[in-house]
């Protein structure tokens, strides 16, 4: 028996990273995955390199696009009768202080990051009210509780998620849903090996000022974070609501 045995899942921005590790171990976990992402050839491999090990289809969804997620939505009930897991794990990164970050950079990343999460949910809470069940989880950050230079973009679209995370619950509570965050700390992503390399001359002196703030001299990776999303998409966390879960190596136990 896995921890999943037969629910469906939908995972956003499954396509790498994070999400990509969720999928493969939703999967291992008896989960019947929908591994979602803007660029369905990443999410292709996603599937691919999961093989044979369970069931998981691709799709092809921009989060930003209210027409999209909604045919998603309808396509996985058709396919699959039902939706138990909804994983917002699409998003992406914003570098830069107030006067640094350009209107049209903090508009993107809010779009992708707040909307998208508002847009999937929305699309999908229907069909979770049906069934009077459900797991949402959605994907925040540690800096939503912290503060970090350069980010203000990022920071403000993860306090956002928190908190509509928390405003979420209240709502679906009385539906036998269930909506939770997640906030990691610096995941060892390709995202973030771009930005290293982008941004040093030396990636290097990028990972040892990403360890100096943290409590484990050990970088994050992408399993550590998929194992917590599983706690919360399984039934072993039906008591747990409304939680903002921590996965950061003790960046946020420091302040």
């Amino acid at each position: 028996m896995g921890r999943l045995d037969g629910k469906v899942c939908v995972i956003t921005g499954a396509g790498s990273g994070i999400g990509r590790a969720s999928a493969s171990l939703f999967v291992s976990e008896g989960g019947r995955v929908v591994v979602a992402d803007v660029d369905l050839e990443a999410a292709q491999g996603t599937v691919e390199a999961i093989g044979a090990a369970g069931e998981a289809v691709a799709e092809q969804v921009d989060v930003t696009d209210e027409a999209q997620t909604v045919a998603l939505a309808e396509r996985v009930v058709r396919r699959f009768e039902r939706i138990d897991v909804l994983f917002n794990n699409a998003g992406i990164g914003g570098v830069g202080d107030i006067v640094e970050t350009e209107p049209e950079l903090f508009d993107r990343v809010m779009r992708v990051n707040v909307r998208g999460v508002y847009l999937v949910s929305r699309a999908v809470i229907p069909q979770m009210i049906r069934q009077r069940s459900g797991s949402i989880i959605n994907m925040s950050s540690c800096i939503a509780e912290i503060g970090l230079a350069r980010r203000v973009s990022y920071a403000a679209s993860k306090g956002a998620v928190l908190s509509m995370t928390k405003s979420m619950q209240v709502d679906l509570a009385p539906h036998g849903i269930r909506v939770n965050a997640l906030l990691p700390g610096t995941i060892l992503t390709p995202f973030v090996e771009r930005y290293l390399k982008d941004s040093y001359a030396d990636p290097e002196e990028g990972m040892a000022a990403i360890r100096k703030r943290q409590l484990t001299n050990d970088l994050g990776r992408p399993e550590d974070v998929a194992g917590a999303a599983l706690y919360l998409a399984s039934d072993e966390s039906r008591f747990v609501m409304a939680t903002g879960l921590v996965v950061d190596g003790g960046v946020s136990g420091t302040k």
